[in-house]
């Protein structure tokens, strides 16, 4: 057999195998998005945590030195509102612990497409946790880790934790409702001091919102 008939079944026999191998990857990309989340995006977002959780460590540090100086009663209202004015877009604001879906993800300040690959995202336009108002965090349910993937099985009656440098915040789920994009309104302030979640519904679509009400409930000492 010639050589370069020999070698040109070889280059094809590779190229086929490599198209095989490159089809098979895909259908198992594909296959645990849908069973779990994107694995890929899964990754980055779950280095992004990390980076996240060295910057609350810091913060918490830095809100206990604060707490010493004010003393113990420092109204959790100044505390967050010092917090707050060192945010910037893309720096870790808390954690959020969802005991009952046994999840618990560092939040992001912002909800922007760049800063929800690092997890959920506080909305800019909502106060913290201890200032009065509804304070909102959304997040993805498919991609980036997926942290709200699971928020449609949040019940009534069930807890959500806002753990901030300076304090813990408990609320009590409410309802969920669904809702369009435009629907602003799920941020408004009411006549009690409450957290929503919010995500795209149905899974792998953002024709809608699903939003999640919680009432605080609790306040306490950060652990």
């Amino acid at each position: 057999m010639p050589r370069g008939q020999w070698t040109g079944r070889a280059l094809a026999r590779f190229i086929t195998a490599v198209m095989i191998t490159s089809g098979l990857l895909m259908v198992t990309d594909a296959l645990l998005t849908v069973a779990w989340q994107e694995p890929v995006s899964a990754l980055l977002a779950g280095r992004e945590q990390g980076r996240l959780d060295a910057q609350l460590a810091i913060a918490g540090r830095r809100a206990a030195r604060e707490r010493r100086r004010l003393g113990p009663d420092a109204p959790y209202a100044r505390l967050a509102a010092r917090h707050a004015r060192r945010l910037r877009t893309g720096d870790a604001v808390g954690r959020i612990e969802l005991p009952t879906l046994g999840r618990s993800y560092a939040v992001v300040e912002g909800t922007d497409v760049e800063t929800l690959r690092k997890g959920p995202g506080h909305y800019p336009d909502t106060p913290l946790p201890g200032r009065r108002g509804t304070v909102a965090v959304a997040g993805h349910r498919t991609t980036h880790g997926a942290p709200f993937r699971t928020v449609d099985s949040l019940r009534r009656g069930q807890l959500v934790v806002m753990a901030m440098p300076y304090g813990r915040f408990t609320y009590r789920v409410e309802g969920t409702r669904i809702v369009p994009p435009t629907a602003l309104w799920v941020k408004r302030r009411v006549d009690h001091d409450r957290l929503i979640l919010s995500a795209c519904h149905p899974l792998y679509s953002a024709e809608k919102r699903i939003v999640v009400f919680a009432r605080q409930v609790a306040v306490s000492s950060p652990r």
